[in-house]
């Protein structure tokens, strides 16, 4: 009889958060309303999470991963655009740009700042053929997908060959009173400012949520193993402010 490979396991970027949602089913549901009703503060937040160093670090970033123009960016959990923003102020043209997102709240957003060509839809289930873009990025997303190996095996399939990928995130931190800092000041402080400052429970929502699934992620060391799986390449990790993670790779 012929083997049969078994399928592979999803592997999600945390555990389900029972505290937020009530079954993982109704995890998507959950996040897209929660991202929808933040859109109109998120660059508030953004701001304020970074001590306001947020945009610059972002451009940056996309330099030293060597995204320069004349390049097709895709920019996958675009949100309100940001990553979109840095790369035109490196020189890209607008119409080289693309953004995707499963949230409409936060397309609008975006719509109203770049003009770029933008879509709704799932990294995991990305609309566009393979081998279209010199270069693919994430900001801060990655802890919101359902399936790593999935998204990964997407990003790889839509970069053309030798085509570069960038992916940002917040890791938590491994020293104890570092992470007690950082817990304090990301589940306590921002959410008390941002409801002070913006009014919106879902926004002080989302910042919390922020939090549990930093500190619930996977660790760096399975982000990475999951994207040699996928067949990139050069896979590798640079750290930033301790608690600032650049996943670099390249098709």
């Amino acid at each position: 009889m012929p083997v049969t490979e078994k399928p592979v396991a999803p592997l999600a970027p945390h555990r389900p958060l029972a505290e937020f949602y009530g079954a993982p089913a109704a995890r998507g549901q959950f996040v897209n309303q929660l991202f929808d009703e933040a859109a109109p503060d998120y660059d508030w937040v953004s701001a304020l999470m970074s001590f306001g160093t947020d945009q610059a670090y972002r451009r940056d970033a996309l330099r030293r991963a060597g995204l320069q123009p004349g390049m097709k960016l895709l920019d996958v959990a675009s949100g309100t655009g940001l990553m979109l923003k840095a790369a035109l102020e490196l020189g890209l043209a607008r119409s080289d740009l693309a953004g995707l997102d499963p949230s409409q709240g936060m397309l609008a957003q975006n719509h109203r700042r770049n003009g770029a060509t933008l879509v709704q839809g799932r990294g995991e289930r990305l609309p566009f053929q393979s081998g279209t873009f010199d270069f693919v990025c994430m900001g801060y997303a990655l802890r919101h997908v359902e399936d790593l190996r999935e998204l990964f095996a997407e990003l790889h399939r839509v970069l053309k060959p030798d085509g570069r990928l960038l992916i940002l995130e917040v890791t938590r931190p491994t020293r104890p009173m570092a992470l007690g800092l950082m817990r304090f000041y990301m589940h306590t402080l921002v959410p008390a400012l941002t409801w002070l400052c913006r009014k919106n429970t879902a926004t002080a929502k989302l910042v919390k949520y922020y939090w549990v699934t930093i500190a619930e992620c996977v660790p760096p060391e399975a982000i990475l193993s999951a994207l040699e799986a996928e067949n990139f390449r050069e896979v590798r990790r640079v750290t930033m402010r301790t608690i600032l993670s650049e996943y670099l790779a390249r098709r």
